[in-house]
């Protein structure tokens, strides 16, 4: 668990490795909550997070998705039935499919098989209607006092929101605001890199959405992967490079037949390796592959499903 100021700390949710996916712990005054909840095996770290902080478990009070992707979701079952007094908090895109996830089982397990499912991702379970808050943009949470603002932010997920939190001046991103690896943190400054979805990746939607945030003059942004981040004026500004970068890539690639899906693995692993280089990064091809492989695989996945979108 990572401590931050303004009562938010970041706790691990142990996916796939450490320092992948966080965890937010919100506390305000005697009440908590946390923004997205990891996978079914996450559960633990929550409560050793929650014990460790004095928190009981009666005392979580929401537990709020950013979207419904599995590794910030899959776990919210669990967690409200393990947090007797949890409402969730969701987009109304995506509520339906935690009331009844058997849409998101079906279609990842048919990527990925069962065993894969539920060593990544454990026991999906539904939540029950009657304890599920559906947002809308501009709706506010008065979370004990420390009001919360959900803004729709689609480009990632038509189902995604962003949660801006008054008190500490900073939004609560999802994957909206790309992904920042601690690996890839030089002289404190962290790294930004796009995540498209292997569905509904909107490039313009998702630079609109970033433009949005950023017009509200941020302090820090919390991104699932992987925590707080500062500097966000220029975060910001190579963030939105870097989409467009992947649409360039994409457009060049339009043509190349059955070679598309290679030939945009390479641009997009040229573009990852030119930019970390350009950050000042020392890691390796391996090394850094070993840290973005499996983001590149679904970006370059998200970007053939807006190619073959856009040529409907």
């Amino acid at each position: 668990m990572i401590d931050y100021d303004h009562d938010i700390s970041a706790i691990d949710a142990d996916l796939i490795r450490h320092g992948m996916a966080s965890i937010h712990l919100v506390r305000a005054g005697d009440q908590a909550a946390l923004v997205d909840c990891g996978t079914g095996h996450s559960l633990p770290n929550v409560r050793a997070a929650l014990a460790q902080k004095g928190i009981a478990p009666e005392a979580l009070r929401y537990i709020i998705l950013t979207h419904v992707h599995l590794d910030h979701a899959s776990g919210a079952g669990a967690m409200m039935r393990a947090f007797p007094n949890a409402q969730l908090v969701v987009h109304p895109r995506g509520a339906r499919h935690m009331i009844d996830p058997s849409k998101l089982i079906a279609g990842a397990t048919a990527v990925y098989g069962e065993q894969a499912m539920a060593d990544m991702y454990g026991d999906i379970l539904p939540v029950d209607a009657a304890r599920v808050i559906e947002t809308h943009d501009g709706f506010v949470l008065d979370f004990n006092g420390r009001p919360l603002e959900f803004i729709d932010t689609p480009g990632h997920a038509r189902h995604h929101h962003c949660i801006w939190d008054a008190r500490s001046q900073g939004w609560f991103t999802g994957d909206t605001f790309g992904l920042a690896y601690p690996e890839c943190t030089v002289d404190g400054r962290a790294f930004i890199f796009p995540t498209s979805s292997p569905v509904q990746f909107e490039p313009a939607a998702m630079q609109a959405s970033v433009e949005r945030m950023l017009a509200r003059d941020p302090q820090a942004m919390y991104l699932t992967h992987y925590g707080k981040v500062t500097g966000v004026p220029a975060l910001g500004r190579a963030l939105l490079a870097r989409i467009a970068a992947h649409v360039a890539i994409a457009k060049a690639c339009a043509g190349a037949g059955e070679g598309r899906k290679q030939a945009l693995l390479d641009g997009l692993e040229k573009l990852l390796l030119d930019e970390l280089r350009a950050h000042g990064s020392a890691l390796s091809r391996d090394q850094a592959m070993a840290v973005w492989g499996l983001d590149i695989e679904l970006n370059a996945q998200g970007l053939e499903v807006w190619l073959d979108s856009t040529a409907a």
